[in-house]
Parts: structure tokens; sequence; C-alpha cells
């Protein structure tokens, strides 16, 4: 049917569903109004990368205006941000697994309650690279855990659930075809690994502490490569399985730092 799916049977015996973090409501919202028409999100971890990411989706929709006036959909909360130019609705994410869960499981119920169809989902930003050129563009075609496994793992009351993290591999050729229109930026599809942390996970040797060598570092970053990672970062697996569950078109698209 297109529609966005969302499997809780709680929240139809609900009066009211408030999507806290987004600071909006089926009560307080008309939902179907305000994103109704929306056929692509893009989600990103800075508010103010997002903000600019709207932006520019403005001016290359040709939408009257600059773009400059667009207004913070989530103004009334601290926690993410939200931006729409038509079709394309932008959203932060913040940092880490627990950060993009918390959005996304709102998103995708503000999607179900807005009765939108055909939704495609984009997450955009920064990653760090392995064995490419840094400003290369990877194309996630799977989600990788920290043992190189396409698997979400969560404690659910006690009990591990175990979720897949492939995303969709059309959608991933055809951003690879779209690529080919910016030849600037080496673009290419590759695994993703995500970590629940950005110094010891990713095996940095800056933080505040470290168990390990240089050496093991290279060895593992080695054993990384060879099972397919181009790039590390701490929200993919989430955001693949979450995507997959519910009906939406996922993919991943990260630009390596220097």
């Amino acid at each position: 049917s297109g529609f966005v799916h969302i499997k809780n049977p709680h929240l139809d015996m609900m009066d009211e569903d408030i999507l806290y973090h987004l600071d909006l409501g089926t009560k307080t919202h008309n939902l179907p109004a305000m994103f109704g028409d929306i056929k692509f999100v893009c989600v990103g971890g800075s508010p103010n990368r997002m903000r600019a990411f709207a932006q520019f989706m403005h001016r290359e929709l040709g939408l009257a205006g600059d773009g400059e006036e667009l207004a913070d959909i989530c103004a009334g909360t601290d926690r993410y941000a939200m931006y729409r130019a038509g079709p394309v609705l932008s959203i932060s994410h913040g940092m880490g697994i627990p950060s993009i869960s918390i959005m996304l499981h709102e998103l995708i119920k503000l999607l179900h309650h807005a009765k939108c169809r055909d939704v495609t989902i984009i997450r955009i930003g920064t990653s760090g690279g392995l064995g490419i050129k840094a400003g290369s563009v990877v194309i996630t075609d799977m989600a990788l855990d920290s043992f190189f496994r396409p698997r979400f793992e969560q404690v659910v009351l006690g009990d591990v659930v175990v979720r897949n993290t492939e995303l969709d591999k059309d959608l991933a050729e055809e951003l690879l075809a779209c690529s080919k229109e910016i030849p600037e930026f080496p673009t290419l599809i590759g695994h993703t690994m995500c970590t629940y942390d950005f110094y010891e996970g990713q095996g940095r040797l800056d933080g505040a502490l470290c168990s390990f060598s240089s050496e093991k570092k290279l060895e593992y970053l080695r054993r990384a490569y060879d099972a397919g990672v181009r790039n590390i970062e701490m929200e993919s697996t989430a955001f693949a399985a979450l995507c997959g569950l519910c009906g939406l078109r996922g993919e991943s698209s990260r630009t390596p730092l220097p």
C-alpha cells in the first residue's frame, strides 16, 4: 500500500499520541495537513546542517523565497530540529544509536499518523573512512556491528532482540547512478560499521581512555576492511533496522572526513 507501518498494538488504544521529543501530537496538530504529502525525509546529526540542507532543497526545488525564513517545526523542544522544503523533510538526530532511535520512533509515528505514502528516508552526514579517499561518498548497502555482523541487537525487558540491518539495494543503485552527475565527489557502495562510541569503539588513540596498542588498532581495521567496511559511524544499524521493519525505503549516504 505504500503506507508507513507501525508495529505497536498499544497505540490503537491511546486517545492521543504525543511525539514528545518533536513537540508534536495527534490532538494538538493536524499531522495529515502538515505532513501528508511528504515523500522524502533526510536526517543527519547536526541541527545547523539540517537547516542548511533544507535551505538548499528549498532553492533546488524553486520554491518561493530564498529559504532563509524556514522555521524549525520542533522549536518547542531543544532535542531535535525539523525543517520542511516542499515534499522534503529535514531532521536532525544527534549522535549515537540512543539519540537516532528516539527520533526515528517518533518520526515513523508522525509519518504514519500523517498517512504518508511511498516515503524514502536518507541519512546524510560525515563519517570515518576506511581505505578510501577523504571526501568520497559512501552509500551503505548493509550496516554492520562491531563484530562485522549485519544485525542490530537491543535488550528489551531483559531479552536480546536481534534485527536485520540490510538497506534498500535498489535505492543504493539509484543513488550511485545519480552520483555520476557530480564527478567531483567519488562515490561507492559499501558496508558501514556502526559503533557505540566515537573513541575506543572506533579505534581512536586520542580519547581519555585507550586500552589497545596502535598495532592492534590497525589489525582490527584491516579485518574490517576485508569484511567490506568502507566507513565507520554510530547510527546506521538502528537506522537500518527501524526503517526496514516499518516499511520505509531507507538508505545512508556518508562522506568520510580527512
